[in-house]
């Protein structure tokens, strides 16, 4: 099972202009993938585009940061998949999953940004930008691994 990751409405609200709110979030969801060992995480985040891995790592607790195994491609090297797909944050997670030879394989994602997405997507836990990942937000998660382990 993969986990596309988003940050910014995810992890902490958007915007956040108080630094020390950024990643307020992150015990919360943390906490779930615990629970969820077999989940691995790509950043599918803005963020990518101006950091490495490691310093994408360097934002979650160890155990956590070491499921991280990549980061989606930019929509730019993938205007195929874009033609096809035509949401830019759906079509950067297919080109994820088509690079990695496993098209077929499970995943969510978590993303403040539903119009980013096809609609009505199963496989989508969509978060207040507001608030980032919340209560409502942990409910849809844990339902959708749990849905997906069955």
């Amino acid at each position: 099972m993969i986990l596309f990751l988003d940050f910014d409405g995810v992890l902490h609200s958007e915007p956040c202009y108080d630094k020390a709110q950024l990643f307020s979030c992150l015990p919360r969801l943390e906490a779930v993938l615990r629970e969820f060992p077999e989940v691995q995480i790509v950043i599918s985040s803005t963020w990518r585009e101006s950091r490495t891995i490691s310093e994408l790592k360097s934002f979650f607790s160890f155990d956590i940061g070491e499921r991280i195994i990549g980061a989606t491609p930019l929509w730019t090297e993938i205007s195929a998949i874009v033609e096809i797909i035509g949401y830019q944050r759906h079509s950067e997670i297919e080109g994820w999953l088509r690079q990695s030879c496993e098209p077929w394989r499970d995943w969510v994602a978590i993303d403040d940004k539903p119009y980013l997405f096809k609609p009505f997507l199963k496989n989508l836990v969509k978060t207040n930008p507001n608030v980032g990942f919340d209560e409502s937000a942990e409910i849809a998660l844990r339902m959708c691994l749990d849905r997906k382990n069955t």
